[in-house]
């Protein structure tokens, strides 16, 4: 997955030096037209329909949002819902051969709220972005135990599998858990307004309500969640949609000569 971002990278990083090499323009401009543009930018986050297209047992939707407020800073948002059946069986068992242990389904939304800082140095009348941000994310969701099994290192009774523990459905609500999150992305304007986004996250689980008797094994919008480690990682692939609602007077930086008409 890393190897995938990376290469993201560097085609989004080469898309903004060709689209700003194409949109140089150095003649004379209407006063009343400079100035940084702000607005709302809103969208959807492709992999999740991508991913429920190829994963039957996983199905999921995320709407992202920010709200520029400095010519760097940046209001964000993510907040969606997802489902997925998920299998743990024994390690070390081919396919074929593998034992379940338990097979259990999680639904849920989650919301995240943060920040976005803008690294990147744009050229005149361009808007793309290499960020760095932070989110404060928060999930509600419910986990159906479907079936299990009993592990028992006595196999007198079962030498070929573990003994059924029950087949009956048994569903835990009120679940809860709270994370913080760090992002690393970019975002590039395709089109006028219309802007194709990648980022990498990392995640720091703050709490994690669960039930007496099943563990929070998956999160909505955390992903999985690791026995000796409180961190967890994510991404997303975003298309968004650019709404100027005013622009504000660029500030002439220090030493900088006026521009000659």
């Amino acid at each position: 997955m890393l190897r995938y971002f990376i290469s993201c990278f560097l085609l989004f990083s080469f898309l903004i030096s060709s689209a700003q090499t194409d949109s140089l323009d150095l003649s004379a401009r209407d006063s009343t037209s400079f100035g940084d543009r702000y607005g709302l930018r809103i969208g959807v986050d492709l992999s999740r329909p991508i991913r429920a297209l190829l994963d039957s047992d996983y199905s999921g939707l995320e709407f992202v949002a920010d709200y520029r407020i400095t010519k760097k800073i940046y209001i964000a948002a993510e907040f969606g819902n997802e489902e997925k059946t998920s299998v743990e069986a024994l390690e070390n068992v081919d396919d074929l051969n593998r034992v379940e242990i338990y097979n259990y389904t999680t639904s849920g939304s989650y919301i995240k709220l943060g920040i976005d800082y803008n690294t990147y140095e744009n050229w005149y009348g361009m808007t793309n972005a290499i960020i760095f941000g932070a989110r404060y994310a928060g999930s509600t969701f419910s986990q159906t135990l479907n079936n299990y099994t009993i592990y028992d290192s006595n196999r007198y009774w079962n030498p070929n599998n573990f003994a059924t523990g029950a087949d009956s459905p048994q569903e835990f609500t009120g679940l809860n858990a709270t994370w913080l999150e760090f992002v690393l992305g970019i975002k590039v304007e395709l089109f006028a307004n219309l802007y194709l986004g990648a980022s990498v996250r990392l995640a720091y689980l703050f709490t994690n309500t669960e039930a007496d008797t099943f563990p929070n094994l998956w999160i909505p919008g955390f992903n999985k969640v690791n026995d000796n480690s409180k961190f967890g990682v994510g991404y997303n692939y975003s298309l968004s949609y650019f709404i100027p609602l005013y622009r504000k007077k660029a500030k002439k930086k220090k030493n900088e000569s006026p521009v000659e008409e």
